[in-house]
Protein backbone atom coordinates (compact mmCIF):
# COMPACT_ATOMS: atom_id res chain seq x y z
CA UNK A 1 0.00 0.00 0.00
CA UNK A 2 2.19 2.82 1.01
CA UNK A 3 4.69 1.86 -2.91
CA UNK A 4 1.20 2.15 -4.51
CA UNK A 5 0.56 5.90 -2.53
CA UNK A 6 4.07 6.59 -3.45
CA UNK A 7 3.92 5.80 -7.04
CA UNK A 8 0.35 7.91 -7.23
CA UNK A 9 2.08 10.55 -5.22
CA UNK A 10 5.46 10.66 -7.95
CA UNK A 11 2.89 10.62 -10.94
CA UNK A 12 0.89 13.59 -9.81
CA UNK A 13 3.93 15.79 -8.81
CA UNK A 14 5.44 14.74 -12.47
CA UNK A 15 2.06 16.01 -14.22
CA UNK A 16 1.36 19.22 -12.49
CA UNK A 17 4.89 20.29 -13.31
CA UNK A 18 4.02 20.16 -16.84
CA UNK A 19 3.85 23.34 -19.23
CA UNK A 20 1.74 21.58 -21.01
CA UNK A 21 -0.74 20.77 -18.41
CA UNK A 22 -0.53 23.86 -17.02
CA UNK A 23 -1.00 25.71 -20.35
CA UNK A 24 -3.60 23.09 -21.52
CA UNK A 25 -5.99 24.11 -18.08
CA UNK A 26 -5.29 27.72 -17.90
CA UNK A 27 -6.99 27.69 -21.52
CA UNK A 28 -9.90 25.72 -20.64
CA UNK A 29 -10.51 27.55 -17.93
CA UNK A 30 -10.24 30.57 -19.46
CA UNK A 31 -12.72 29.21 -22.58
CA UNK A 32 -15.08 28.60 -20.51
CA UNK A 33 -15.24 32.13 -18.99
CA UNK A 34 -15.21 33.75 -22.23
CA UNK A 35 -18.01 31.51 -23.15
CA UNK A 36 -20.51 32.67 -20.18
CA UNK A 37 -19.24 36.61 -21.19
CA UNK A 38 -20.25 36.30 -24.87
CA UNK A 39 -23.77 37.94 -24.38
CA UNK A 40 -21.91 41.04 -22.13
CA UNK A 41 -19.14 40.77 -25.22
CA UNK A 42 -21.73 40.75 -27.48
CA UNK A 43 -23.42 44.18 -26.23
CA UNK A 44 -20.28 45.92 -25.56
CA UNK A 45 -18.86 45.80 -29.52
CA UNK A 46 -22.78 46.25 -30.71
CA UNK A 47 -23.82 48.89 -28.22
CA UNK A 48 -27.00 47.90 -26.59
CA UNK A 49 -29.82 49.54 -28.27
CA UNK A 50 -32.88 50.93 -26.45
CA UNK A 51 -36.00 48.85 -26.67
CA UNK A 52 -37.68 51.85 -28.79
CA UNK A 53 -34.87 52.47 -31.17
CA UNK A 54 -35.21 48.57 -31.93
CA UNK A 55 -38.76 48.93 -32.98
CA UNK A 56 -39.65 49.53 -36.57
CA UNK A 57 -41.58 52.78 -36.59
CA UNK A 58 -44.41 52.38 -39.01
CA UNK A 59 -47.40 54.74 -39.94
CA UNK A 60 -50.63 53.36 -40.19
CA UNK A 61 -53.05 55.25 -42.09
CA UNK A 62 -57.09 54.71 -41.19
CA UNK A 63 -58.55 57.60 -43.28
CA UNK A 64 -62.12 55.97 -42.95
CA UNK A 65 -61.34 54.92 -39.12
CA UNK A 66 -62.30 50.90 -40.37
CA UNK A 67 -61.16 50.06 -37.06
CA UNK A 68 -62.63 52.54 -34.90
CA UNK A 69 -59.64 53.35 -33.09
CA UNK A 70 -58.50 50.05 -32.03
CA UNK A 71 -55.09 49.65 -34.10
CA UNK A 72 -53.52 51.29 -30.73
CA UNK A 73 -53.44 48.01 -29.55
CA UNK A 74 -50.50 47.44 -32.07
CA UNK A 75 -47.86 48.86 -30.07
CA UNK A 76 -48.97 46.79 -26.41
CA UNK A 77 -48.38 43.43 -28.72
CA UNK A 78 -44.73 42.29 -28.84
CA UNK A 79 -44.44 42.53 -32.79
CA UNK A 80 -41.27 45.01 -32.54
CA UNK A 81 -43.22 47.65 -33.98
CA UNK A 82 -43.95 51.36 -33.04
CA UNK A 83 -47.26 52.21 -34.74
CA UNK A 84 -48.21 55.71 -35.26
CA UNK A 85 -52.09 55.74 -35.96
CA UNK A 86 -53.57 58.58 -38.23
CA UNK A 87 -57.10 58.80 -39.25
CA UNK A 88 -56.34 61.41 -41.87
CA UNK A 89 -55.64 61.03 -45.39
CA UNK A 90 -52.15 61.50 -46.38
CA UNK A 91 -50.57 61.79 -49.53
CA UNK A 92 -48.36 58.85 -50.93
CA UNK A 93 -45.35 61.82 -51.59
CA UNK A 94 -45.37 62.93 -48.06
CA UNK A 95 -45.45 59.50 -46.84
CA UNK A 96 -42.23 58.85 -49.04
CA UNK A 97 -40.92 61.68 -47.48
CA UNK A 98 -41.33 60.82 -44.55
CA UNK A 99 -39.04 57.08 -45.14
CA UNK A 100 -36.40 58.66 -47.25
CA UNK A 101 -36.34 60.90 -44.33
CA UNK A 102 -36.34 57.69 -42.08
CA UNK A 103 -38.90 59.17 -40.24
CA UNK A 104 -40.60 56.22 -40.30
CA UNK A 105 -39.23 52.96 -42.32
CA UNK A 106 -43.14 51.64 -42.78
CA UNK A 107 -46.45 52.49 -43.69
CA UNK A 108 -49.68 50.96 -43.75
CA UNK A 109 -52.53 52.83 -45.61
CA UNK A 110 -56.00 51.32 -44.78
CA UNK A 111 -59.28 51.77 -47.29
CA UNK A 112 -62.75 50.01 -47.22
CA UNK A 113 -64.46 49.15 -50.35
CA UNK A 114 -67.46 47.20 -51.31
CA UNK A 115 -65.75 43.95 -51.92
CA UNK A 116 -63.95 44.38 -48.74
CA UNK A 117 -60.68 46.70 -47.40
CA UNK A 118 -57.93 47.01 -49.21
CA UNK A 119 -54.12 47.67 -47.29
CA UNK A 120 -51.24 49.17 -48.79
CA UNK A 121 -47.88 48.13 -47.57
CA UNK A 122 -45.39 51.19 -48.16
CA UNK A 123 -41.49 50.09 -47.72
CA UNK A 124 -38.44 51.43 -49.30
CA UNK A 125 -37.25 49.28 -51.40
CA UNK A 126 -39.91 46.28 -52.76
CA UNK A 127 -37.21 44.02 -53.64
CA UNK A 128 -35.79 43.84 -50.04
CA UNK A 129 -39.26 42.46 -48.74
CA UNK A 130 -41.42 39.64 -50.67
CA UNK A 131 -44.42 40.17 -48.33
CA UNK A 132 -45.75 41.76 -45.22
CA UNK A 133 -44.76 40.43 -42.50
CA UNK A 134 -47.06 37.93 -41.49
CA UNK A 135 -46.98 38.76 -37.26
CA UNK A 136 -48.61 42.33 -38.67
CA UNK A 137 -51.06 40.45 -41.00
CA UNK A 138 -52.24 38.05 -38.18
CA UNK A 139 -52.10 41.21 -35.16
CA UNK A 140 -54.33 43.08 -37.60
CA UNK A 141 -56.87 40.81 -38.42
CA UNK A 142 -57.21 39.85 -34.91
CA UNK A 143 -58.11 43.42 -33.95
CA UNK A 144 -60.16 43.46 -36.44
CA UNK A 145 -61.92 40.07 -35.94
CA UNK A 146 -62.31 41.18 -32.44
CA UNK A 147 -63.93 44.13 -33.11
CA UNK A 148 -66.57 43.06 -35.20
CA UNK A 149 -66.82 40.21 -32.72
CA UNK A 150 -67.57 42.86 -29.84
CA UNK A 151 -70.39 44.22 -31.81
CA UNK A 152 -72.16 41.25 -31.59
CA UNK A 153 -73.02 41.81 -28.22
CA UNK A 154 -71.71 37.53 -27.30
CA UNK A 155 -71.86 36.16 -23.74
CA UNK A 156 -68.43 34.80 -22.10
CA UNK A 157 -69.50 31.47 -22.93
CA UNK A 158 -70.49 32.10 -26.23
CA UNK A 159 -66.67 34.02 -27.10
CA UNK A 160 -64.73 30.62 -25.63
CA UNK A 161 -66.26 28.79 -28.00
CA UNK A 162 -65.44 30.79 -30.31
CA UNK A 163 -61.87 31.43 -29.24
CA UNK A 164 -61.01 28.35 -27.29
CA UNK A 165 -57.73 28.10 -25.20
CA UNK A 166 -56.01 25.23 -26.60
CA UNK A 167 -53.80 23.44 -24.36
CA UNK A 168 -51.42 20.60 -26.13
CA UNK A 169 -49.46 17.79 -24.00
CA UNK A 170 -47.08 15.69 -25.56
CA UNK A 171 -47.28 11.84 -24.68
CA UNK A 172 -45.45 8.82 -25.88
CA UNK A 173 -46.67 5.61 -26.27
CA UNK A 174 -43.65 3.87 -24.10
CA UNK A 175 -45.18 2.50 -20.46
CA UNK A 176 -42.29 5.14 -18.86
CA UNK A 177 -42.37 8.78 -19.11
CA UNK A 178 -38.84 9.88 -20.21
CA UNK A 179 -37.57 13.05 -17.56
CA UNK A 180 -34.87 15.46 -18.37
CA UNK A 181 -33.84 17.06 -21.51
CA UNK A 182 -31.63 16.04 -24.28
CA UNK A 183 -28.96 19.15 -24.31
CA UNK A 184 -28.40 18.34 -20.48
CA UNK A 185 -27.75 15.10 -21.25
CA UNK A 186 -25.41 15.86 -24.35
CA UNK A 187 -24.18 18.17 -22.47
CA UNK A 188 -22.84 15.77 -19.45
CA UNK A 189 -22.44 13.05 -22.34
CA UNK A 190 -19.12 15.18 -23.54
CA UNK A 191 -17.83 16.30 -20.37
CA UNK A 192 -17.85 12.56 -19.25
CA UNK A 193 -15.91 11.53 -22.35
CA UNK A 194 -13.01 14.59 -22.09
CA UNK A 195 -12.51 13.20 -18.72
CA UNK A 196 -12.67 9.51 -19.10
CA UNK A 197 -10.63 9.38 -22.47
CA UNK A 198 -7.89 12.15 -22.40
CA UNK A 199 -7.44 11.75 -18.45
CA UNK A 200 -7.28 7.49 -19.45
CA UNK A 201 -5.06 8.76 -22.36
CA UNK A 202 -2.28 10.51 -20.50
CA UNK A 203 -1.75 6.63 -18.33
CA UNK A 204 -0.26 5.71 -21.91
CA UNK A 205 2.02 8.91 -22.61
CA UNK A 206 3.39 8.79 -19.23
CA UNK A 207 4.68 5.31 -18.90
CA UNK A 208 6.23 6.27 -22.30
CA UNK A 209 7.65 9.31 -21.16
CA UNK A 210 9.56 7.54 -18.39
CA UNK A 211 10.84 4.90 -20.49
CA UNK A 212 12.73 7.45 -22.36
CA UNK A 213 14.02 9.10 -19.19
CA UNK A 214 15.35 5.60 -17.59
CA UNK A 215 12.79 7.00 -14.47
CA UNK A 216 11.49 3.38 -15.37
CA UNK A 217 14.52 1.35 -14.15
CA UNK A 218 14.15 3.13 -11.02
CA UNK A 219 10.50 2.45 -10.20
CA UNK A 220 11.09 -1.14 -11.23
CA UNK A 221 13.73 -2.04 -9.06
CA UNK A 222 12.17 -0.35 -5.83
CA UNK A 223 8.45 -2.08 -6.57
CA UNK A 224 6.50 -4.16 -8.82
CA UNK A 225 4.67 -3.90 -12.13
CA UNK A 226 1.65 -4.08 -10.23
CA UNK A 227 2.14 -1.37 -7.49
CA UNK A 228 3.21 1.18 -11.11
CA UNK A 229 0.36 0.42 -13.26
CA UNK A 230 -2.22 1.16 -10.36
CA UNK A 231 -0.21 3.95 -9.00
CA UNK A 232 -0.27 5.60 -12.03
CA UNK A 233 -3.25 4.62 -12.57
CA UNK A 234 -5.02 6.44 -9.56
CA UNK A 235 -2.49 9.53 -9.80
CA UNK A 236 -3.52 10.54 -12.93
CA UNK A 237 -7.22 9.36 -11.76
CA UNK A 238 -6.46 11.92 -9.09
CA UNK A 239 -5.77 14.65 -11.42
CA UNK A 240 -8.46 14.17 -13.71
CA UNK A 241 -11.03 14.62 -10.78
CA UNK A 242 -9.61 17.46 -9.32
CA UNK A 243 -9.73 18.59 -13.49
CA UNK A 244 -13.68 18.60 -13.57
CA UNK A 245 -13.85 19.68 -10.39
CA UNK A 246 -12.22 22.72 -11.81
CA UNK A 247 -14.01 23.01 -15.08
CA UNK A 248 -17.48 22.15 -13.19
CA UNK A 249 -16.59 25.07 -10.34
CA UNK A 250 -15.34 27.95 -12.82
CA UNK A 251 -18.57 27.36 -15.29
CA UNK A 252 -21.13 27.56 -11.93
CA UNK A 253 -19.06 30.60 -10.30
CA UNK A 254 -18.56 31.68 -14.37
CA UNK A 255 -22.54 31.51 -13.87
CA UNK A 256 -23.38 33.32 -11.07
CA UNK A 257 -21.26 36.43 -11.92
CA UNK A 258 -21.22 37.15 -15.39
CA UNK A 259 -25.21 35.51 -16.68
CA UNK A 260 -28.43 37.23 -15.46
CA UNK A 261 -30.57 34.61 -13.18
CA UNK A 262 -32.52 31.99 -14.51
CA UNK A 263 -30.50 32.10 -18.22
CA UNK A 264 -30.03 28.72 -18.31
CA UNK A 265 -33.06 27.13 -16.62
CA UNK A 266 -34.56 26.90 -20.19
CA UNK A 267 -31.57 25.26 -21.30
CA UNK A 268 -31.13 22.87 -19.00
CA UNK A 269 -33.58 21.37 -16.62
CA UNK A 270 -31.62 21.44 -13.20
CA UNK A 271 -34.85 19.60 -10.98
CA UNK A 272 -33.39 16.61 -12.41
CA UNK A 273 -29.53 17.26 -11.48
CA UNK A 274 -29.87 15.51 -7.70
CA UNK A 275 -27.81 13.69 -5.25
CA UNK A 276 -28.14 10.55 -6.63
CA UNK A 277 -27.35 10.86 -10.26
CA UNK A 278 -23.51 13.25 -8.95
CA UNK A 279 -23.03 9.79 -6.91
CA UNK A 280 -23.91 7.48 -9.78
CA UNK A 281 -22.01 9.56 -12.80
CA UNK A 282 -19.32 9.95 -9.95
CA UNK A 283 -19.42 5.80 -9.47
CA UNK A 284 -19.29 5.58 -13.52
CA UNK A 285 -16.66 8.23 -13.71
CA UNK A 286 -13.81 5.95 -12.02
CA UNK A 287 -14.91 2.87 -13.76
CA UNK A 288 -14.99 4.01 -17.00
CA UNK A 289 -11.54 5.87 -16.30
CA UNK A 290 -9.89 2.57 -14.95
CA UNK A 291 -11.51 0.64 -18.26
CA UNK A 292 -9.81 2.80 -20.58
CA UNK A 293 -6.73 3.90 -18.27
CA UNK A 294 -5.54 -0.06 -17.92
CA UNK A 295 -6.05 -0.54 -21.50
CA UNK A 296 -3.93 2.90 -22.33
CA UNK A 297 -1.46 1.64 -19.57
CA UNK A 298 -1.43 -1.57 -22.25
CA UNK A 299 -0.77 0.06 -25.01
CA UNK A 300 1.83 2.76 -23.26
CA UNK A 301 3.97 -0.48 -22.30
CA UNK A 302 4.56 -1.73 -26.09
CA UNK A 303 6.22 1.49 -27.19
CA UNK A 304 9.29 3.00 -26.17
CA UNK A 305 8.91 6.63 -28.26
CA UNK A 306 6.41 9.33 -27.68
CA UNK A 307 5.90 9.19 -31.18
CA UNK A 308 4.74 6.43 -31.62
CA UNK A 309 1.73 6.28 -28.54
CA UNK A 310 -0.86 7.87 -30.64
CA UNK A 311 -0.63 4.86 -33.27
CA UNK A 312 -0.47 2.42 -30.24
CA UNK A 313 -3.43 4.10 -28.58
CA UNK A 314 -5.29 4.55 -32.23
CA UNK A 315 -7.13 0.40 -31.27
CA UNK A 316 -8.43 1.88 -28.14
CA UNK A 317 -9.20 5.08 -29.28
CA UNK A 318 -11.88 3.72 -32.10
CA UNK A 319 -13.18 1.62 -29.16
CA UNK A 320 -13.46 4.58 -26.89
CA UNK A 321 -15.01 6.51 -29.80
CA UNK A 322 -17.80 3.91 -30.48
CA UNK A 323 -18.93 3.39 -27.06
CA UNK A 324 -19.38 7.40 -27.16
CA UNK A 325 -21.81 7.73 -29.97
CA UNK A 326 -23.31 4.52 -29.18
CA UNK A 327 -24.05 5.80 -25.66
CA UNK A 328 -24.82 9.36 -27.72
CA UNK A 329 -27.16 8.13 -30.84
CA UNK A 330 -29.10 6.01 -28.21
CA UNK A 331 -30.00 9.57 -26.17
CA UNK A 332 -32.03 10.56 -29.23
CA UNK A 333 -34.38 7.54 -28.01
CA UNK A 334 -33.56 6.14 -25.11
CA UNK A 335 -36.52 3.59 -24.31
CA UNK A 336 -34.93 1.61 -27.00
CA UNK A 337 -33.74 -1.87 -26.37
CA UNK A 338 -30.43 -0.51 -27.84
CA UNK A 339 -30.10 2.12 -25.42
CA UNK A 340 -30.65 -0.23 -22.86
CA UNK A 341 -27.78 -2.30 -24.02
CA UNK A 342 -25.40 0.53 -24.06
CA UNK A 343 -26.34 0.98 -20.56
CA UNK A 344 -25.01 -2.63 -19.98
CA UNK A 345 -21.59 -3.09 -22.78
CA UNK A 346 -18.86 -1.49 -20.86
CA UNK A 347 -17.32 0.48 -23.71
CA UNK A 348 -20.66 2.84 -23.22
CA UNK A 349 -22.03 2.24 -19.84
CA UNK A 350 -19.93 4.80 -18.35
CA UNK A 351 -21.28 7.52 -21.00
CA UNK A 352 -25.20 6.02 -20.79
CA UNK A 353 -26.13 4.85 -17.75
CA UNK A 354 -26.06 8.31 -15.92
CA UNK A 355 -28.43 9.79 -18.39
CA UNK A 356 -30.73 7.33 -17.96
CA UNK A 357 -30.79 7.45 -14.08
CA UNK A 358 -31.52 11.29 -14.94
CA UNK A 359 -34.35 10.32 -17.44
CA UNK A 360 -35.79 8.05 -14.82
CA UNK A 361 -36.33 5.24 -16.80
CA UNK A 362 -32.84 3.11 -15.56
CA UNK A 363 -34.54 0.53 -13.01
CA UNK A 364 -32.33 -1.05 -9.85
CA UNK A 365 -31.49 -4.18 -11.39
CA UNK A 366 -30.24 -2.94 -14.54
CA UNK A 367 -28.03 -0.45 -12.69
CA UNK A 368 -26.61 -3.22 -10.76
CA UNK A 369 -25.81 -5.84 -13.96
CA UNK A 370 -24.13 -2.62 -15.89
CA UNK A 371 -22.10 -1.66 -12.62
CA UNK A 372 -20.88 -5.72 -12.04
CA UNK A 373 -20.25 -5.76 -15.82
CA UNK A 374 -18.19 -3.22 -15.91
CA UNK A 375 -16.14 -4.06 -12.39
CA UNK A 376 -15.02 -7.44 -13.93
CA UNK A 377 -14.44 -5.98 -17.00
CA UNK A 378 -11.81 -4.00 -15.18
CA UNK A 379 -10.70 -6.83 -13.32
CA UNK A 380 -10.58 -8.90 -16.67
CA UNK A 381 -8.24 -5.97 -18.04
CA UNK A 382 -6.40 -5.48 -15.14
CA UNK A 383 -5.03 -8.93 -15.12
CA UNK A 384 -3.64 -8.61 -19.13
CA UNK A 385 -2.44 -4.98 -18.84
CA UNK A 386 -0.16 -5.85 -15.42
CA UNK A 387 0.96 -9.33 -17.22
CA UNK A 388 1.84 -7.09 -20.43
CA UNK A 389 3.18 -4.48 -18.82
CA UNK A 390 5.63 -6.36 -16.61
CA UNK A 391 7.25 -8.19 -19.38
CA UNK A 392 7.28 -5.12 -21.51
CA UNK A 393 8.13 -2.31 -19.21
CA UNK A 394 11.70 -2.56 -20.27
CA UNK A 395 11.27 -2.41 -23.67
CA UNK A 396 13.17 0.71 -25.85
CA UNK A 397 13.05 -1.18 -28.96
CA UNK A 398 10.65 -0.85 -31.89
CA UNK A 399 7.08 -0.68 -31.50
CA UNK A 400 5.70 -4.48 -30.46
CA UNK A 401 2.89 -5.98 -32.75
CA UNK A 402 0.08 -7.93 -31.84
CA UNK A 403 1.80 -11.23 -32.16
CA UNK A 404 4.57 -10.66 -29.99
CA UNK A 405 2.03 -9.24 -27.13
CA UNK A 406 0.16 -12.33 -26.97
CA UNK A 407 3.42 -14.12 -26.69
CA UNK A 408 3.62 -12.37 -24.16
CA UNK A 409 0.33 -13.06 -22.34
CA UNK A 410 0.65 -16.69 -22.67
CA UNK A 411 4.17 -16.52 -21.41
CA UNK A 412 3.91 -18.36 -18.19
CA UNK A 413 6.65 -17.65 -16.70
CA UNK A 414 5.40 -14.22 -15.55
Amino acid sequence: MKDLYVVAKFTIKDMVKRKSFIISNLIILIMIVIAFNIPNIINTVKGEETEENSKTKILIIDENNVFEGTLNQLNNMELNYESIVKNEKIEFEEIRQKVENEEIQEALVITENDQGIDIEYIVKNVSMVRNVPENLVNAITAIYSNLQISKLNLTQEQLQSITPNFNFEIKQTEEQEVQGNQFAMMLMSIVLFYAIYFCAYQVSSSITTEKTSKIIETLVTSTTPKTIVLGKTIGIGIIGIVQIAAIIATALISNAIFLEEGVLDGIIDFSNVTPFLGIITGIYFILGYATYALLYALTGSTVSKPEDVQSANGPIAIIAIVGFYLAYFTMMNPTSELNKVAAILPISSPFCMPFRVMMGIATNVEIIISLLVLIATIFIVAQVSIKIYSQAILNTGSKMNFKEIVKMYKNKNV
